[in-house]
């Protein structure tokens, strides 16, 4: 259950880069307030992840997810670039969360 947990965390905190990109790109104060909801849902429940999983590897996944998801989504919906180098990047973070999870 803490997986999910430190998973769904992870998401939200890319939901979250995902909102403060929009109030960049779009200047819409409104935003502010979904950018807090998903900050603190995302804090909240890697707080609770953290409860059965050491908070190095908590800390480690939750960034890589971070990391990782806000990169691909902006790849693939803000026309970021798609060089070689940052997709073999992302795939050694995403490896490394494997690598983390199956360690633990």
């Amino acid at each position: 259950m803490a997986w999910l947990l430190l998973l769904l965390a992870g998401l939200l905190e890319v939901v979250g880069v995902v909102i403060l990109n929009e109030i960049t790109r779009t200047k819409k104060k409104w935003l502010v307030i979904l950018l807090a909801i998903a900050f603190v849902c995302s804090f909240s429940t890697l707080k609770l992840a953290m409860n059965d999983i050491p908070m190095g590897t908590a800390y480690a996944i939750w960034s890589g997810i971070g990391t990782a998801g806000g990169t691909l989504i902006g790849m693939m919906f803000y026309n970021e670039s798609t060089n070689a180098k940052r997709i073999f990047f992302i795939a050694l973070i995403i490896l490394s969360i494997v690598g983390l999870k199956l360690v633990n």
